[in-house]
């Protein structure tokens, strides 16, 4: 079995990287903050001191990081990775990143004779611990079949849309849709509750039909438990919308359900909300109308 590599230990790669080890594959690790590197030690984990050591003692070379910006400096920085990975190793980017970016890399890295794939993922923190997480990758076939069973060891629903860029195409339709959902089910809710129906009888009422969905059964629980404890931040939610209206700006597309969307999440991340979850986004409509979901 392959020796993995896994740089970016937050809150999504933590436990990705304990679900490779569950699985079986021998694990080195890297990332700046030391307490969760330690923690991964003590279930067997070994530790590198840059991403070029991590690069230097594995086969395949996993990262799970913030921002476009991150991800190059990782691999292409001083110690990057790309210094330490031999020809013909593999690099799998799970970051929610630039299609642009990825494509860059990409080229940059095969000019030394390496391989990637971009695989970001959806379903929160609960997903990447559940190792139930949905995985869109970029890669050619061949690639994608060889490491498959490995992107099963964190997620659930794993599939292939096209080559390398490809990945984050699909993460970016995707976390539109999110943002819009969220934001229409605290519009909605909000209208229901001050009409004096109480919203959980509402959620039972609706959840079977056309309205239900992953995100609203994911959360509206925290919305009504008044529960804005991050699965995904709003600032991480900010970089992706940005993201796809970039992406968008470049390909002629109007978005303009996806840019009203994003200045609320700006407006609350300016008032002190980016660390709290995207259900917060509540919050921006509750502040609108002077009203409360759960009174």
């Amino acid at each position: 079995m392959e020796r993995v590599g896994f740089i970016g230990l937050g809150i999504m790669g933590k436990p990705m990287a304990k679900n490779i080890m569950k699985s079986g594959y021998d694990l080195v690790v890297y990332n700046r903050s030391q307490t969760s590197v330690q923690e991964l030690i003590k279930e067997g984990a070994e530790a590198a001191q840059s991403p070029k050591e991590v690069a230097q003692k594995v086969d395949v070379l996993v990262t799970m990081l913030p921002d476009s910006p991150d991800v190059k400096k990782v691999l292409l920085g001083v110690d990057g990775a790309i210094e330490g990975l031999s020809k013909g190793k593999m690099v799998i980017d799970m970051s929610s990143i630039s299609p642009i970016v990825a494509r860059e890399l990409d080229v940059t890295l095969q000019d030394k004779g390496i391989r990637m794939m971009d695989a970001p993922v959806s379903g929160g923190e609960s997903g990447a611990i559940e190792g139930t997480l949905a995985i869109m990758v970029g890669a050619n076939e061949s690639d994608y079949e060889l490491y498959r069973k490995l992107l099963l060891a964190m997620g659930k629903s794993v599939h292939r849309v096209g080559d390398v860029g490809s990945g984050n195409v699909a993460k970016l339709v995707n976390q539109s849709i999110v943002a819009l959902n969220i934001a229409a089910i605290s519009e909605a809710f909000l209208l229901g509750a001050k009409s004096g129906v109480d919203p959980r009888s509402i959620y039972e009422a609706i959840s079977g039909g056309l309205a239900g969905s992953n995100a609203l059964n994911a959360k509206f629980p925290m919305m009504t438990d008044n529960n804005f404890m991050a699965g995904f931040t709003l600032e991480l939610h900010k970089k992706d919308l940005d993201n796809v209206l970039k992406n968008a700006q470049s390909l002629n597309v109007e978005m303009p359900l996806t840019s009203m969307v994003t200045e609320f999440v700006e407006d609350l991340i300016k008032s002190g909300e980016a660390k709290s979850d995207h259900s917060a986004l509540l919050k921006y409509f509750e502040n609108l109308s002077s009203s409360k979901l759960i009174r």
